[in-house]
């Protein structure tokens, strides 16, 4: 039996993915696949720990690196179907894991719920969101998970309840295989005023940061206490170029991906920018950005 044998409907071989990252660049998946069941996944997930395939899941693709020479194994998209469904009962908001974060912002605030809204501007999924405990100055989206549903790499499912969920900066304990769905208990507010908040928190996001036509990842983790584009401007950054890509004039934290651009020109890029900060302010920068 091969991998993927009765799941040819679904499954795809060397499929180019570049188009579905913010960088848009690097070579295709060896197999790449869609599912829009729980019990579809589960069949695919187990069938590839049996011919072990590794298998990487794919949300909005804002923080993903695809190597030149493609990514090996299994890649796994949970944008359609049961994944990317979401609901509201009172001040509860349900989610697919696959559900695009800025939906599930919106929804909530037009239900007059308040929590999320901080996080407008921020981009991805909700599994990615919750998995890397997305957030900004005024709060992150742990705070407000109450539930999840998870799947191990063996295809199992578990449910997660608060007492379960550890969140901390930029991280979680949310580390298996797929994050099905979660559950936030929101707070009653005006929706009037929430969107006026939300209008506003845009507005700043997006004065400075690269603009939206521009193929666009933010790289490094904030150092406790310290903006890693602060440290990276005051290194004297912006602006820096290796081959097709270079450090954006209007967010240190941002590099720009030129049309000729390739995965060794961002990796090339990284290791200036991690080497010179280190060198000039004595400080480590750890990357946020996952390099497949």
């Amino acid at each position: 039996m091969t991998l993927v044998s009765g799941f040819e409907k679904i499954v795809r071989t060397s499929e180019p993915i570049a188009h579905r990252t913010w960088l848009k660049i690097g070579g295709p998946a060896a197999f790449f696949a869609e599912p829009s069941s729980v019990d579809q996944l589960a069949a695919l997930v187990r069938r590839c720990r049996e011919e072990e395939v590794p298998i990487r899941i794919l949300g909005g693709g804002s923080n993903i690196l695809v190597r030149d020479d493609g990514v090996p194994g299994m890649v796994l998209s949970l944008a359609k179907g049961d994944f990317a469904e979401l609901s509201i009962r009172g001040n509860q908001l349900t989610a697919g894991g696959g559900a695009k974060l800025a939906h599930a912002i919106s929804e909530s605030v037009r239900a007059g719920l308040a929590g999320l809204e901080p996080l407008v501007g921020i981009p991805g999924s909700i599994g990615g969101a919750l998995h890397g405990n997305s957030g900004s100055r005024a709060g992150d989206i742990g705070q407000w998970a109450c539930r999840a549903t998870v799947m191990t790499r063996a295809g199992e499912l578990f449910q997660r309840d608060r007492e379960d969920l550890v969140f901390a900066y930029r991280q979680s304990s949310l580390d298996e295989l797929v994050i099905l769905s979660a559950d936030f208990l929101l707070e009653e507010d005006d929706p009037e005023q929430l969107t006026k908040r939300m209008q506003k928190q845009w507005i700043v996001k997006k004065a400075g940061q690269p603009l939206s036509h521009q193929n666009v990842a933010s790289v490094f983790k904030n150092p406790r206490g310290m903006s890693a584009g602060m440290l990276i401007d005051q290194a004297g950054l912006k602006g820096t170029r290796v081959g097709a890509v270079e450090v954006s004039q209007r967010h240190a934290n941002f590099i720009v991906a030129g049309e000729e651009a390739t995965s060794q020109d961002v990796l090339r890029l990284i290791d200036t920018i991690r080497s010179r900060v280190a060198e000039r302010l004595g400080v480590e920068l750890e990357t946020e950005l996952e390099i497949w």
